[in-house]
C-alpha cells in the first residue's frame, strides 16, 4: 500500500485549538489507560543512556499527558529524569495539567519545530505518535537537526500503514464515545462537541485513517536515514514490537560509542 499523504485537521492553523486539544487529549488518555508504551521502555532506556543525559526533549508532544504513565516506569532505573515538552501548537492548559500530576515536567510556552530544535535542548528526542505528520522533506530534517546536534532520537508510531490498522482507526469514534468522560481535566465543551455536536469523534476518525496511509514503513524510514548527511556516525535501530492487539513501529538513532 503506498503511502498518501493526505490533510490531517489538527495540521490545519484555522482548525479550532480547542478542538485540536480536545483531540491529542483523548490520544493521550488511551495511551495511558492501555500502557501502550509499555513495551518500548527498553528502548528509550538504551537511547537515555546513550544520551549521557537524564533529559528527554519530547516534539510535537500534543498536550504530554500521555507520557506519564511511561514517565513512571522510567523514573524507576532514571530517578532523575527531566522530561520537557515541546509542540508547534501548545496546548498550555494540557501541559500544566501534566506537570502538576509528575513534577519532573517542564514545558515550552512558544512553538517549537521539529525540524530545527535549539542545540541548547540536550537530550534524548522523542516523537510520539507524530513522524507521520511530516511530509518526507520535513522528516529527513528532524533526523538531519539530530545528528548535526549529536543528540539521539526516538520515534514512535502506534499504527502502521496497513489493513488491520486502517481497520482499528475506522472504529476509533466508538472509543472516543465511550471514554470521553474519563478524560481529565474534564471539560463541558468536551462533552457538547463529542455527544451534542460530534464534531471530536468525527475528525479523531479521520485523522486516525489519515495517520495510518501516512505512517511510514520501515524501508521507508531506513532509506530516510541513508540519504541522510553523516549518517554512518550513528547507529540505528528500526523495527516493529507488539502492543496488545496492534503494533509499535520504532526508530531509534544513537551517537557510535567510538566517536
Amino acid at each position: 500500500m503506498a503511502r498518501i499523504h493526505l490533510f490531517e485537521f489538527e495540521d490545519l492553523e484555522w482548525f479550532p485549538t480547542f478542538l485540536r486539544n480536545y483531540g491529542t487529549d483523548f490520544l493521550q488518555f488511551l495511551a495511558n489507560a492501555t500502557k501502550m508504551y509499555k513495551p518500548i521502555i527498553p528502548i528509550l532506556q538504551k537511547g537515555i543512556e546513550k544520551s549521557g543525559s537524564s533529559q528527554i526533549i519530547d516534539m510535537a508532544s500534543g498536550g504530554g499527558g500521555g507520557l506519564l504513565w511511561l514517565n513512571k516506569e522510567l523514573r524507576k532505573s532514571n530517578p532523575e529524569l527531566k522530561i520537557r515538552l515541546t509542540d508547534f501548537y501548545p496546548n498550555i492548559d494540557a501541559f500544566k495539567y501534566t506537570k502538576k500530576h509528575a513534577d519532573n515536567f517542564e514545558f515550552i510556552e512558544t512553538p517549537a519545530d521539529a525540524r530545527a530544535i535549539p542545540e541548547t535542548l540536550v537530550g534524548l528526542r522523542t516523537l510520539f505518535l507524530s513522524f507521520h505528520h511530516f511530509k518526507p522533506k520535513d522528516a529527513q530534517a528532524i533526523l538531519q537537526n539530530a545528528i548535526n546536534s549529536n543528540n539521539p532520537i526516538a520515534i514512535f508510531e502506534a499504527q502502521e500503514r496497513s489493513f488491520p490498522s486502517l481497520l482499528a482507526m475506522f472504529f476509533s469514534p466508538i472509543t472516543v464515545l465511550l471514554t470521553t468522560p474519563f478524560i481529565r481535566p474534564f471539560k463541558l465543551g468536551r462533552i457538547f462537541f463529542t455527544y451534542l455536536v460530534p464534531i471530536v469523534p468525527l475528525f479523531v476518525w479521520w485523522d486516525g485513517i489519515v495517520s495510518a496511509l501516512r505512517t511510514y514503513s520501515i524501508k521507508e524510514m531506513e532509506q530516510m536515514v541513508r540519504n541522510l548527511d553523516n549518517h554512518t556516525d550513528f547507529d540505528w535501530e528500526i523495527n516493529k514490537v507488539k502492543s496488545g492487539p496492534g503494533v509499535i513501529l520504532y526508530l531509534l538513532g544513537t551517537k557510535k560509542n567510538d566517536l
